[in-house]
């Protein structure tokens, strides 16, 4: 029998920022951060393993500690998600399908990915499953087929031994692991409520819905921390530093910018949660953020304002104890918005 994890090293490969939480997992639910690392990089046209290797290794550096067991959460723009419907079938069997036909199963032709299935019914609390034997209905169960370029992972898997992580053992899409995450850090939520999570990236957000452990929705929205930015510049004619500032100080022009700004992406949100309690007998009544975004208070506050729904920052690391070095707590309590997905990888991997 395999030795259960005391300790796990998470990693988000973010496109602009790398960062990495050694948890100690002490008991049955107490979780321990003991190191912690950040590491910005620069966007590259094609970024090589050895350049990727290169930069984790300056990562597990800064970084310091050791654990037996490493979770990667990948951020790609070739990564495949898609929620798909089909008869009741084993995973393994429905990933050799799309792997041989994925263009009549979901119009994507997926022989060059590495992919994984998740049966989301089964996921959830209480799924009724069919009995055996029933003949299951053409649109029986829905599962999340999740998958990244066969090249990408030979490159990734590359790019972890040049940077001396070789005890990978999950590599996941940092999207899906932000609902792992959010399990984590709001289990009352995740278990017993229909929920609603965006993820705001630096050129793209993740929005996902779920209800009792079930994931229901994922989008991906083209509006990100740069278009935002870039939006209000192009509004007011404004550098950057005069934008983020008046923002911050509440002027009341660069409020109404940032409400045009965001006009797209609260349209996004407000269809997206119509259509889910349009068929289903749920509300949603929160919006759960996370992401740069989130530690900005106005921009929560006109989300809030325009969705007539509270907004509420969260934080993986909000359930750990922190035992890291007196020198570092402050910075690690500053920026513990920034690292709920890479405490998400190495929690999902304790708990396993």
């Amino acid at each position: 029998m395999a030795k259960t994890l005391t300790s796990a090293i998470g990693v988000d490969l973010g496109r602009y920022s790398l960062k990495s939480v050694l948890l100690q997992k002490k008991g049955g639910n107490r979780f321990v951060v003991t190191h912690f690392a950040s590491l910005p990089v620069t966007e590259a046209a094609e970024r090589t393993p050895e350049m990727l290797g290169s930069e984790i290794k300056a990562l597990v550096k800064q970084m310091g500690g050791s654990a037996k067991g490493c979770a990667v959460a990948v951020s790609s723009p070739g990564a495949l998600m898609r929620i798909i419907e089909q008869p009741e079938t084993p995973p393994e069997v429905l990933r050799d399908a799309l792997r041989l036909n994925g263009t009549a199963l979901m119009n994507q032709d997926c022989k060059n990915f590495v992919l994984d299935c998740v049966d989301c019914d089964a996921s959830a609390a209480g799924a009724a499953r069919p009995a055996p034997g029933a003949h299951p209905s053409a649109a029986a169960r829905r599962y999340l087929v999740a998958g990244l370029p066969r090249t990408e992972v030979t490159q990734l898997t590359e790019s972890f031994t040049i940077g001396g992580l070789g005890n990978v053992s999950n590599l996941q899409l940092a999207p899906l692991v932000v609902f792992n995450a959010f399990e984590f850090a709001q289990p009352d939520v995740f278990n017993n409520q229909a929920f609603f999570l965006i993820d705001f990236g630096h050129s793209s957000s993740t929005m996902m819905i779920g209800a009792r452990r079930e994931l229901s929705l994922i989008r991906t929205a083209e509006f990100g921390g740069k278009s935002f930015l870039e939006s209000l510049c192009g509004l007011s004619g404004e550098s950057s530093e005069t934008v983020l500032t008046a923002l911050g100080n509440e002027d009341e022009v660069m409020i109404e910018y940032a409400r045009m700004a965001l006009m797209a992406l609260t349209r996004e949100i407000g269809s997206s949660i119509g259509f889910y309690e349009g068929r289903r007998e749920e509300t949603i009544s929160q919006i759960w953020v996370s992401g740069g975004l989130a530690r900005n208070a106005t921009l929560l506050r006109l989300l809030g304002e325009e969705l007539r729904m509270p907004c509420q920052p969260w934080m993986a690391l909000e359930r750990c104890e922190l035992n890291v070095s007196s020198s570092r707590r402050a910075q690690i309590s500053e920026e513990m918005l920034d690292y709920s997905v890479a405490c998400g990888a190495a929690a999902q991997l304790l708990n396993a």
